[in-house]
């Protein structure tokens, strides 16, 4: 009898995506999972069978163990693929698996316990002769114990949650007099996203490389390495852009990083796709910093340098059969690079978006890889991480990859919400990147007063195209034809295009010829727009022509303006849009909004007291990350509007200071 049949994917968004993709292919049925937020998701879309296990907030459905168990036997489901995150690397999750009779495709549940624990996966480094950083990872977790420590260790140095992931109870102290304060925003954070505020203390590298090494085991005793990635690309310990083969790596340094890899899998008799990730030094020395007992984000670009499906060979050891290749058998050709696109907005310190997902359309090109988990219309909610899909490029060099992903950032049409496109494009784009020279603290060194760090005010160009689209919009309504829009042609039409609280007025003369004159400020372009159809709109401008992606509905106007996009209303007729907006600026100094859709974890004050500015007020929790809020003002706590626990929304009040 064959080992199973059918898959029940225990995640949702991009990885469901993609191993539904891979399982179908090799015949296998497949099962989603899916909350009350996620009814209409792509990865239920894409599945043989669909199964509700609760409402929207993790704790209620991904994360719950049984619900997802009760799924898999309620549609006959012999084995559960986790992807990443959630409970993929969940010890007692793959101990119920197994008791239930399904098969869990991933490690042993002792492999994940042990690994799964900071503090006592580095112990065991340490006994198994893997490279580990100077620190503390002792029982102890008292405030006097971390601190005495901490001084032993020296400054500056980590604090880490030991049962930690994705940058969550993860803190960088300089001084003594930071600890205190960052043991507790570290504690906090990671007893709400993993359960446990166990923490680990360890001597900060400066500046080193993220290198991760992909191993993979199978039921047989067989453990081999695919190469490694370099993952140094990182804003707050997340990853941005990974590539593979590393741009400093040697042959020599590969082997001796892959035979440490190997001692690691080797210590937890390791079955399955796994990655030991170790931070290598200015000097050419490396040290044990994780394992992680699952796929990870960024095994697209191991799968486009070995020309190898990883979810595959997943499905096969979990099968029972042998790996594939052998160690001497493994090839690396050519060069892959992965951006992750996130809904966040770097002008307003990488917050998190939620909203509507008005426009997506990948940019899908000859050696370029697309996973996603989006489609038009579904809602970014707060509940999860903010991770909307990853762009990938392999080419014969890493230039030609770097090249091909480019491209591909740029032209990837996403309307609706704030993203970090503009971000990831700058980033491909420096000239440190592209000679292959930076460091873990490249976009804090790089990247601090970057133009894509702060809101995109749009050119005379951009609000042209506007005017024209809002222009043409009108006219369309009173009149089938587009040439001859009006009677007087001499007389010019004056428009208001706002953005958030800033305005442009522009004068639009439209010619008989079908072409329109726009002044902005002091610029004058002539513009003609040759087609529109309600998704792309072609214009020639000053003689040069071009294609835009757009939406326009009601006034809104979501317009592609390559990488990333603007939203932009038509004010003409607000008459007392300058008197509203002085007055919403005035109220907003006094009142503390909402930054998204969340929950509010922590109150700090109460009314009646007095706060000065800069002062901790409110937590928000969303997207799996705390957000501290704090007073803009000095000045008296008026009114409190929420409590503790309290789902808001954007933009709701949540308190006023007098």
């Amino acid at each position: 009898m064959p080992a199973f049949s059918k898959i029940l994917i225990a995640n949702r968004g991009e990885i469901a995506c993609r191993i539904q993709r891979t399982a179908q292919a090799l015949g296998y049925r497949t099962v989603a999972v899916f909350s009350d937020a996620d009814a209409n998701a792509r990865h239920v879309q894409l599945a043989d069978e669909a199964v509700n296990i609760g409402p929207a907030p993790v704790q209620q459905s991904y994360l719950n163990a049984a619900a997802i168990i009760d799924a898999a036997q309620r549609s006959g489901a012999d084995a559960i693929h986790p992807g990443y995150g959630f409970l993929s690397e969940n010890a007692a999750f793959a101990t119920a698996c197994k008791k239930a009779g399904i098969t869990f495709i991933g490690p042993s549940p002792e492999a994940i316990e042990l690994m799964g624990s900071k503090r006592l996966s580095k112990i065991a480094m340490l006994v198994a002769g893997v490279p580990c950083i100077g620190g503390y990872q002792g029982t102890e977790q008292d405030n006097a114990t971390l601190s005495r420590e901490a001084e032993r260790i020296g400054y500056p140095l980590m604090i880490k949650a030991s049962a930690g992931g994705g940058g969550r109870g993860l803190r960088l102290v300089h001084e003594a007099r930071e600890l205190r304060k960052q043991i507790r925003t570290a504690r906090s954070e990671a007893l709400h996203a993993f359960g446990s505020d166990e923490l680990i203390l360890e001597q900060a590298l400066i500046e080193p490389r993220h290198v991760e090494i992909q191993l993979f085991g199978d039921q047989h005793g067989n453990l081999i390495y695919l190469g490694e990635r370099d993952c140094s690309i990182q804003r707050r310990h997340q990853k941005v852009i990974e590539e593979a083969p590393c741009p400093v790596m040697t042959a020599e340094l590969r082997q001796a990083m892959g035979d440490a890899a190997l001692k690691a899998g080797r210590a937890v008799h390791y079955v399955g796709a796994g990655t030991v990730e170790f931070l290598l030094d200015q000097r050419g020395q490396f040290y044990f910093l994780e394992m992680n007992t699952r796929l990870q984000v960024e095994h697209p670009v191991t799968e486009l340098i070995t020309g190898l499906d990883l979810v595959a060979w997943q499905l096969h050891v979990a099968a029972g059969l042998p790996l594939p290749l052998r160690q001497e058998q493994v090839e690396l050709k050519g060069h892959a690079i992965e951006v992750r696109l996130y809904a966040e907005d770097p002008a307003e310190d990488f917050l998190p978006q939620t909203g509507e997902v008005v426009r997506w359309e990948p940019a899908v090109q000859n050696g370029v890889r697309i996973d996603h988990g989006l489609l038009e219309g579904q809602t970014v909610s707060p509940f999860y991480d903010p991770l909307l899909g990853k762009i990938i490029a392999h080419g014969a060099t890493r230039e030609e990859a770097r090249r091909k992903l480019l491209r591909a950032v740029e032209d990837s049409v996403l309307l609706g919400l704030q993203s970090n496109q503009r971000l990831l494009a700058n980033l491909l784009e420096h000239p440190q990147f592209i000679a292959g020279e930076f460091s873990t603290a490249f976009i804090a060194q790089h990247f601090t007063d970057a133009p894509s760090l702060h809101p995109h005010t749009p050119t005379a160009e951009e609000l042209a195209i506007a005017a024209a689209l809002f222009y043409q919009h009108s006219a369309s309504i009173h009149s089938t034809a587009l040439a001859g829009w009006r009677n007087n042609a001499s007389v010019p039409l004056h428009y208001r295009i706002g953005q958030e609280d800033a305005q442009w007025t522009l004068e639009l003369t439209a010619l008989p010829s079908g072409h329109l004159h726009i002044q902005v400020a002091e610029k004058k372009l002539e513009l003609k727009l040759l087609d529109s159809d309600g998704r792309w709109a072609s214009l020639e401008i000053n003689g040069i022509r071009r294609r835009y992606a757009y939406r326009l509905e009601a006034g809104q106007l979501w317009l592609f303006t390559r990488p990333g996009s603007l939203h932009l209303c038509d004010q003409t007729r607000a008459a007392l849009v300058n008197s509203q907006f002085s007055s919403q600026v005035s109220v907003s100094t006094h009142t503390l909004k909402a930054p998204m859709d969340g929950a509010i974890v922590d109150v700090l004050v109460s009314e009646g007291s007095p706060v000065s500015k800069g002062q901790l007020l409110l937590v928000l929790e969303a997207m799996k990350m705390e957000h501290p809020l704090k007073s803009g003002i000095d000045g008296v706590i008026k009114c409190i509007q929420v409590r503790l626990g309290d789902q808001v929304k954007n933009r709701q009040i949540l308190l006023e200071v007098e």
